[in-house]
């Protein structure tokens, strides 16, 4: 075809855009259940009377089963076909969301978490290797990237401030009741828009002793990860299970390497651009996502935020984001390229971490917390599209969803483990200082300090990943995205 393309030029080209919200509107169901989760609870353990350890397993138990099964989930969209899986994943996290609605126990309400981890990792793994072969042609990739990045890095915001207006206005049951319609409808629209794929068929990649390994491996590294700050990094239930997560995944690697149809082709990672993108994800994700949960604790422990007041706090993130990811970021990710994009919103969100790190105990909005938000979002905003080109620059159409899958895998496990280490960080640097005499409030403040400057510090090494490993040629991008658009779309029809 030689004349251009318009969103606006054909049903079909309706149809895919379409086909994009409704994707979107599912990853965003999934983003939004990780953070409205958070600000429910203190309710959620005065009314199933959980203890402040057993509580933790309301979200550890949905971040293990969705951490771990991430990367098989979207190896199983090239298998057996995206939209399928796609499909599936939805139906499984909407009936595991009603079984938590109207949990009474604190049993069912952990199980029902479990199921709806798998489900939210079935239908968030395959999303991206769905858009990058629904939209071949750069430009319109580049758009369609920016807005499934705008949810996926602003959900959590908007989560925040869901949560506090539905548990405070009704209860926590609805915060699970809310996924019902949303589940539902996104259904029953991506049978109805979204294009059926057939999947390379099982023999195309039917590794099931490699899919137990990575998803033992993968399982156990979360469960490790969470348990940690409960039993200390240097101790031996954490070092042991940590090794035996590593070696998991070592023989895991070693398998892919030496079989002829192996579960995650090891020449996905041959490209400087992909494997580097996501190493920078990691490290900017283990800095960035820490503060969503610190810089809450922040707002509401030491500045008697409530629950709708901290989500009002980072609307502003959201704000931003979605503005520049909507159209801004496109444009300068199609003009300058995506390392060059990226490198500068990588340093204003360092510089955001680090004046947060300044923020003192009776903190202004306007003056000390407002700039951090405007900083954080202006970077969240230009880097997730530029990242998320990068990480899929690489993959074909044969893979497209293992590489969506390792994706939102760096971005999970990259999360979890700066939460992790960040969160007891604070907590020694909170003791200490109130073992000097400080108060409960200064102490509070010093640990979120350190936090703070140790997430940029973690953005810096981003940045130094970045200009080691990123390649800017414009020919070497063209090389690296070529394999998606080139390979003709045999196995997709229309549904």
């Amino acid at each position: 075809m030689t004349e251009p393309v318009s969103i606006r030029s054909t049903p079909v080209d309706r149809s895919r855009w379409l086909a994009l919200v409704v994707l979107c509107v599912g990853m965003l169901m999934i983003v939004l259940d990780a953070t409205i989760v958070n600000v429910a609870l203190p309710s959620i353990q005065d009314d199933l009377g959980f203890s402040q350890s057993s509580l933790a397993w309301v979200v550890n138990a949905y971040l293990i089963a969705f951490g771990g099964l991430l990367l098989l989930s979207g190896r199983l969209g090239d298998l057996i076909g995206r939209r399928r899986v796609f499909i599936v994943g939805l139906t499984v996290f909407t009936g595991a969301s009603l079984l938590c609605a109207v949990a009474e126990s604190q049993a069912l309400l952990i199980g029902a978490r479990f199921v709806q981890g798998a489900g939210g990792a079935l239908t968030s793994a395959v999303i991206l290797g769905m858009i990058v072969t629904m939209f071949p042609e750069p430009r319109e990739q580049a758009k369609a990237i920016g807005v499934y990045s705008f949810v996926a890095s602003s959900g959590g915001s908007i989560g925040l401030l869901a949560g506090g207006v539905l548990t405070e206005a009704i209860s926590w049951h609805w915060i699970f009741f809310v996924n019902l319609p949303i589940g539902v409808a996104t259904g029953l629209l991506a049978l109805r828009l979204v294009e059926r794929d057939e999947g390379i068929g099982l023999r195309g990649g039917a590794d099931v002793p490699g899919a137990v390994l990575v998803t033992a491996s993968l399982m156990l590294g979360v469960y490790t990860i969470l348990e940690a700050g409960d039993y200390g990094w240097g101790s031996l239930h954490t070092l042991g299970l940590g090794g035996v997560s590593l070696a998991l995944l070592a023989a895991f690697v070693a398998r892919q390497a030496r079989i002829p149809n192996p579960l995650m082709p090891l020449r996905l990672f041959r490209s400087r651009n992909v494997a580097g993108a996501n190493i920078i994800q990691a490290l900017f994700v283990a800095g960035m996502f820490g503060m969503f949960f610190l810089g809450a604790l922040y707002l509401q422990r030491v500045l008697g935020y409530d629950a709708l007041e901290v989500g009002l706090a980072f609307l502003p993130v959201t704000l931003v984001i979605g503005t520049l990811s909507l159209g801004f970021s496109e444009r300068l990710n199609m003009r300058f390229g995506p390392k060059a994009t990226l490198l500068p919103s990588l340093v204003l969100i360092a510089a955001g971490l680090a004046f947060f790190a300044r923020a003192p105990v009776d903190a202004a909005y306007v003056s000390d917390i407002l700039p951090v938000m405007l900083l954080l979002g202006l970077g969240a905003g230009l880097s997730f599209p530029s990242l998320m080109t990068l990480a899929m620059s690489g993959a074909t159409r044969s893979d497209a969803g293992l590489a969506s899958g390792l994706v939102n895998t760096t971005l999970q496990v990259g999360g979890a483990v700066g939460l992790a280490v960040l969160a007891t960080l604070a907590t020694t640097r909170t003791d200490s200082l109130l073992e000097s005499g400080d108060s409960t409030a200064s102490a509070l403040t010093g640990g979120y300090h350190l936090a703070f400057l140790i997430g940029a510090g973690l953005v810096v090494a981003a940045i130094a990943v970045a200009l080691a490993m990123l390649r800017s040629n414009a020919a070497d991008e063209q090389v690296e995205t070529q394999p998606v658009s080139a390979e003709p779309a045999a196995h997709s029809e229309a549904a």
